[in-house]
């Protein structure tokens, strides 16, 4: 029988990090409805033309040209805990952040810390293990930490500003599908349902283990994905879930994603899980945020619709290639150990809604 865990390394005497903030990982994120209707009202200063993705389709950093064969791509993410032994939370945000610049198929080249603790709950001994994870994260991707801010915050926060650089022409927005493509998706879905065990106190050992090696995966197919000529349009599934982040590949290429659920990978156990209605609150902020652009089959149930929808922290990447890219595609990912990836729907010509769900 699987003993149920609640891990956390920091003092004892001290609070579970995840007990002090009111959301974890990229559950945090504001819902895409809200957030598209607070950015209505802020206005848009012209773009540059070296500007080649800004904010317009939703992407995942911001990609600058400099000359003929380098751009800058820029990117910066931070969130509350996701989980309580401090190290691993600062190897899961570093992780994460970095993973916006191989999604763009860029090469990551150094990173800032974003740092906000409470000091007064929180031990100097406990804030250095985050930082000692994000440090771990930036040394796997071969980029030092080369300076950052710190503030004293009520809850605890973390993550980076991460820089990289990628050949313009080289470029993967999430808006270049193209109708007939294939979609593959680098890693499996779950990772909120897991945390929100975790905070229940009901996650084994073994689930707790696989959220950490599935979080703490470096993105690093992204640039040799980059490089294939089949590979249309790039994107990493996080906070949105499945659901939402296609719908923004979708939307961006005027196209309609469907997506066939019987394919789709899922972490150890989240579908039993989910049926015992352990989900997050964030799955429903982004099932009402989209719901009129997604269109899921009658007999889909209510924890499918959870997996759908749940908020990915370090997510995999989705892929938009050609049909005769894909043996290609799935050859790089094995080469990088991302053995879970594979086809999990297609792009076609605009329909009714942008994404469909087929059983």
């Amino acid at each position: 029988m699987n003993q149920n865990i609640s891990l956390n390394t920091s003092v004892t005497s001290e609070p579970r990090l995840t007990s002090l903030s009111h959301g974890g990982g990229c559950g945090c994120k504001i819902a895409p409805g809200v957030l598209s209707e607070i950015l209505k009202s802020v206005p848009q200063l012209p773009f540059p033309k070296e500007l080649l993705i800004g904010i317009e389709t939703s992407d995942d950093a911001a990609v600058y040209q400099i000359n003929d064969s380098q751009a800058i791509v820029a990117t910066t993410d931070f969130f509350m805990p996701i989980v309580d032994d401090p190290f691993d939370f600062g190897k899961i945000a570093a992780t994460n952040a970095i993973s916006d610049i191989y999604a763009m198929g860029g090469t990551p080249l150094f990173a800032l810390a974003l740092v906000g603790m409470p000091i007064k709950v929180l031990s100097n001994e406990t804030i250095a293990r985050i930082l000692a994870g994000g440090a771990e994260a930036c040394r796997a991707a071969g980029i030092p930490i080369a300076g950052g801010h710190t503030i004293d915050s009520v809850e605890p926060i973390y993550g980076l500003v991460a820089i990289g650089i990628v050949d313009p022409k080289r470029v993967k927005s999430n808006a270049a599908a193209q109708a007939g493509d294939i979609l593959i998706l680098g890693k499996p879905l779950g990772v909120g349902i897991l945390s929100a065990a975790l905070k229940k106190d009901l996650l084994s050992a073994e689930g707790y283990q696989e959220m950490i090696a599935n979080t703490t995966k470096l993105n690093t197919a992204g640039p040799a994905l980059a490089k294939l000529a089949g590979v249309h349009a790039l994107t990493d599934v996080t906070g949105f879930g499945l659901a939402g982040h296609t719908l923004e590949l979708a939307r961006g290429s005027h196209l309609t994603a469907q997506i066939d659920w019987q394919q789709v990978p899922l972490l150890s156990n989240v579908q039993n899980l989910a049926e015992q209605g352990i989900i997050t609150g964030a799955s429903d902020r982004n099932w009402e945020s989209y719901r009129n652009d997604v269109l899921l089959p009658e007999q889909f149930s209510p924890a499918q619709q959870a997996l759908l929808t749940d908020p990915q922290t370090s997510g995999g990447l989705l892929v938009s290639c050609s049909a005769d890219a894909v043996n290609d595609v799935l050859a790089i990912f094995k080469e990088h150990q991302f053995l879970d990836a594979c086809v999990i729907g297609q792009m076609t010509s605009k329909q009714a809604q942008y994404v469909t769900v087929l059983l």
